[in-house]
């Protein structure tokens, strides 16, 4: 009995990495185990009449509502080559410097992994837009390569994301749990605000650590990071000078995320509120940029859609298996094993972090949020982790398990549209220094905790 929570979540993950969809394989598994208990008299099928509680709750969430405008204000920016515009501001700005094209693709990349929050979305595309610039403009290929795959992930950790929207809602529900367990009934809550607040030190760290990497390498290696090529900066500004050139592709994109984010950070409106704004900002932008058709609209429309229905189909599939793992007792197995494991809530945290980083490498960010968090986030909390603070790291850590060779999802995207005279060698040798920086960011976040729970606590007590 005690090892059917166990056979159930290895089950999962084996049906998951024969290329079954995720929602589907959730569900199926869990409803196979549930019924196999039925018949043998070990599962109590209370747990499944709580399923349309469950759904009815995921439905009427409102901080999931943000999840499709978020992923609208992505797409918009992107299907209207607003994004390509915006590289090519930041190419100008940056340009005549050496390793000025790589901080430009860091930079935009960014922007727009905080505005989809997507891995594979921000990836494709940048590979798309900014890989054949940077190989023009005589690059290293590992060095464009692995700049491509890490900005990409940056959306893990960089708000506004949907990634934070979603652990966010899971980690306050957590925190819930886990308060409730001490007896404490004037409970405190945990925002999706806070995370964000709590993500925005470290994600700008890590964009300086890349880029201060791109410095140097432009300074050690001066024919691996070139300044762009004359040619085509004339070409960008051909028709008006520079300084309207930049107006037109930066002031735009920029001011539309500031004003997402600055909302949410100040207080003055809630996630969900600022995602529909920014959605609405988003397709202004391609109306005055003459960018905006049906064709264009249509496109995005159903890209929203589809995204949003995978991320709800997964967040149903995911509460059937919490419901299926919690009525094994999988939950007070959890808590037992950490509990008694030597080394108290230090080892626990190192042992959570391990094993999310490697089902990274098989598992999407949704999948883990849902299957893993509800597991132990009410148990590492009870334990008196701040729960900003595990958020962020969770987030930095699936932020480099997404990027680690030979399974990274990172690496996969990129190497789906990148040409063939690109080695998947060089791919992978590219993005070890920024592992390495990730990797030094979540040893910073252990050392100082404060990194990510300073801004959070200095905007509640404003």
């Amino acid at each position: 009995m005690e090892f059917i929570p166990l056979l159930l979540f290895i089950a999962v993950c084996l049906v998951l990495m024969c290329g079954y969809p995720v929602a589907f394989s959730l569900a199926g598994t869990s409803l196979l185990f549930a019924g196999i208990g039925l018949l043998t008299g070990t599962f109590d099928p209370a747990f499944l009449s709580a399923v349309p509680n469950r759904f009815y709750g995921i439905i009427i969430n409102a901080n999931l509502f943000a999840v499709p405008m978020f992923v609208f204000m992505g797409m918009m920016l992107e299907k209207s080559k607003i994004a390509e515009a915006l590289l090519e501001g930041m190419a100008l700005l940056f340009g005549k410097l050496r390793g000025g094209l790589g901080i430009s693709v860091i930079l935009v990349g960014m922007l727009l992994a905080a505005s989809t929050g997507i891995v594979g979305a921000t990836v494709v595309t940048m590979g798309v837009l900014s890989l054949p610039t940077m190989i023009r403009a005589g690059y290293s290929p590992s060095l464009a390569t692995g700049t491509i795959c890490a900005t990409g992930t940056l959306g893990q950790i960089i708000p506004p994301s949907i990634a934070l929207v979603l652990l966010g809602d899971v980690i306050s529900n957590a925190y819930q749990q886990a308060q409730l367990s001490m007896g404490l009934f004037r409970t405190q809550n945990v925002s999706v605000g806070d995370l964000f607040a709590g993500a925005m030190v470290p994600g700008l760290i890590l964009v300086v650590c890349y880029i201060v990497y791109m410095l140097a390498i432009a300074i050690v290696k001066p024919e691996a990071a070139p300044p762009a090529r004359a040619e085509d900066l004339a070409r960008a500004t051909v028709g008006s000078s520079l300084a309207l050139t930049l107006c037109k592709s930066l002031l735009p994109p920029l001011l539309l995320i500031i004003a997402v984010l600055g909302s949410i950070l100040s207080g003055a409106a809630t996630p969900t509120e600022a995602a529909g704004v920014g959605g609405l900002g988003a397709m202004l932008l391609a109306v005055a940029k003459r960018q905006l058709s049906v064709a264009i609209f249509r496109d995005v429309a159903l890209s929203t859609a589809k995204v949003t229905a995978m991320v709800y189909m997964i967040l149903l599939g995911a509460a059937i298996f919490s419901l299926v793992f919690r009525g094994f007792g999988g939950d007070v197995i959890v808590e037992d094993i950490f509990t008694d494991m030597p080394g108290g809530v230090v080892m626990a945290t190192i042992i959570v972090m391990l094993v999310v980083f490697l089902l990274g490498f098989i598992l999407d960010f949704i999948e883990i949020t849902y299957m893993v968090v509800p597991i132990v986030g009410p148990v590492l909390l009870a334990m008196g982790l701040d729960p900003v603070w595990l958020g962020v790291m969770l987030a930095v850590n699936l932020q480099t398990s997404f990027l680690t060779p030979p399974f990274g999802f990172s690496l996969f995207y990129l190497r789906g549209v990148a040409p063939d005279s690109i080695k998947t060698t060089q791919i992978y040798k590219g993005v070890i220094p920024f592992i390495a920086i990730q990797l030094a960011m979540l040893g910073m976040l252990t050392l100082w905790p404060q990194l990510a729970t300073w801004l959070p606590a200095l905007l509640k007590s404003l």
